[in-house]
């Protein structure tokens, strides 16, 4: 039999964070790993115990990378009812409060062995990437594919001093995702445009979502009220998750939508802020702490609002979508692959938006057809996937490659050199302590310390005053 290829999946985030970059890449490892073609392992950060609290929601800690994989399997099982055979391993990372995001620590590519470094797939690669110091992504790994998960030229624009950071952030993603991946897929068109790039959502839904949408169907066939409740969002309480824009439509349009009922849901870092702020309105607005989007309490609300511009594919449209509800949001790239369904209602103004919220509200959403319940699925989301990444492609031509005869460089060769002379200078520049933490990096996570090493396994190399590594067991408060 051939022997199955090697899948190393490398993501930002993991559970129980319920992010995009947590859940998307754990379904992307469950369904690829179906396949028989591929033998999959998902490549996730571990947090030490004082960093978990701050990120992880209700007081979720792990004491040891054992409890955190059992912890994931058991949630895949029991939230999704997904059984797929695959490995989890763990990299060091470290959060940072600025950016509220998960970064790591050290040369992620060592978490592979080189016998089984066959395709890379990169869960954003711009931010795996921005201070990698180590092996290079394109000589470990016959293949590298990168997936672009988030618009952050759209976040940093919002910071202070945002349109100068924006224009100097687009340059180095462009820069780190050449010189590091053979291949880029975008979700959407809401993604900054890098070079080998395609557009393709390659994300689907958790299944008991269409199981949620399946029974209200049924429901309705019976002539009884699948949708009793109104409006709703759904997101994490921060103001650019599309709270600033709801907040903004709801104080123009307070009179126009004066029957509008609406239940915000989400935890986050702006949440006294955001409740503060509604508050203030004519509306009648509830704000509710943050629960799983799959939980029995959203079943019943028709019409779920995502005014969000920030997204590059919206999950939690997706998974309305999928329960049978309808769906309100902006005209935007980020949601042009739900313009398909007949229960999404896209709006280009304020008006519009009115409109089409007094609409939904008294309007029943139309029966989805069994095709475009199936776009919503990861089945169809991992076939898009292999498709766009050229999965197959890659087997063979890596079957039929053959050593060149000796000739005059090509084109194609100038250019992988002057790449691979690029990524030797990135690799230069960020393994200067100085440089890593100007452009904004953690101090000191050029390798992991010890407490990281003890948690994960991993040997400890301590360094001399001049740099030089020492033995593990030297005794640096005796040196002179």
């Amino acid at each position: 039999m051939e022997q199955k290829k090697h899948i190393a999946i490398f993501t930002t985030a993991s559970l129980p964070w319920m992010t995009g970059t947590a859940v998307n890449p754990l379904f992307r490892a469950a369904y690829l790993a179906k396949d028989c073609n591929w033998e999959v392992t998902l490549v996730i950060p571990w947090l030490s115990l004082k960093e978990q609290v701050l990120v992880y929601p209700n007081k979720i800690i792990f004491n040891s990378p054992v409890e955190h994989e059992a912890y994931i399997r058991s949630w895949l099982k029991e939230k999704a009812e997904v059984v797929s055979e695959f490995n989890i391993i763990f990299y060091p990372g470290k959060f940072s409060k600025e950016k509220r995001s998960i970064l790591p620590v050290g040369d992620i590519t060592e978490t592979i062995p080189d016998e089984l470094a066959e395709i890379a797939i990169l869960e954003e690669p711009e931010h795996l990437t921005w201070y990698h110091h180590g092996r290079q992504w394109k000589t470990k790994f016959q293949s590298v594919i990168g997936v672009i998960h988030t618009n952050y030229l759209e976040y940093v624009k919002r910071e202070k001093n945002g349109q100068i950071q924006a224009f100097l952030l687009k340059y180095v993603n462009g820069w780190v995702t050449q010189i590091y991946c053979h291949k880029i897929v975008r979700l959407s068109g809401a993604t900054q445009d890098l070079p080998r790039s395609v557009i393709c959502n390659v994300h689907g839904v958790n299944p008991k979502f269409l199981e949620v949408g399946k029974t209200k169907h049924e429901l309705k066939q019976r002539g009884q009220i699948a949708f009793p409740k109104g409006a709703y969002f759904i997101g994490k309480m921060v103001w650019s998750k599309g709270y600033t824009e709801l907040l903004q439509l709801l104080s123009k349009f307070q009179d126009e939508l004066s029957d509008l009922q609406i239940d915000l849901y989400g935890n986050g870092e702006d949440f006294n802020e955001i409740q503060e702020s509604f508050s203030e309105l004519t509306l009648d607005t509830r704000i509710c702490p943050g629960r799983d989007h799959v939980d029995s309490i959203f079943h019943d609300y028709k019409v779920f609002i995502n005014p969000s511009t920030t997204d590059v594919v919206c999950t939690t449209t997706a998974e309305a979508l999928a329960m049978g509800k309808i769906v309100i949001c902006a005209d935007h790239p980020s949601n042009e692959f739900f313009k398909q369904f007949p229960n999404c209602y896209t709006y280009n103004s304020g008006k519009e938006f009115v409109k089409l919220t007094l609409k939904a509200l008294v309007k029943e959403p139309a029966p989805i057809t069994d095709n475009l319940l199936h776009e919503l699925s990861w089945e169809a989301a991992t076939e898009r996937f292999i498709e766009a990444a050229e999965l197959k492609e890659i087997i063979q031509e890596k079957t039929l490659s053959s050593p060149k005869p000796f000739m005059a460089m090509s084109s194609d060769d100038w250019k992988k050199s002057l790449e691979e002379a690029s990524a030797y200078l990135h690799n230069a520049i960020s393994g200067i302590e100085a440089a890593r933490y100007a452009f904004g990096a953690i101090p000191n996570t050029l390798q992991p310390d010890e407490q990281q090493c003890e948690e994960l396994g991993l040997p400890f190399e301590r360094k001399l005053f001049d740099g030089r590594s020492a033995a593990p067991d030297t005794d640096l408060s005796k040196m002179t």
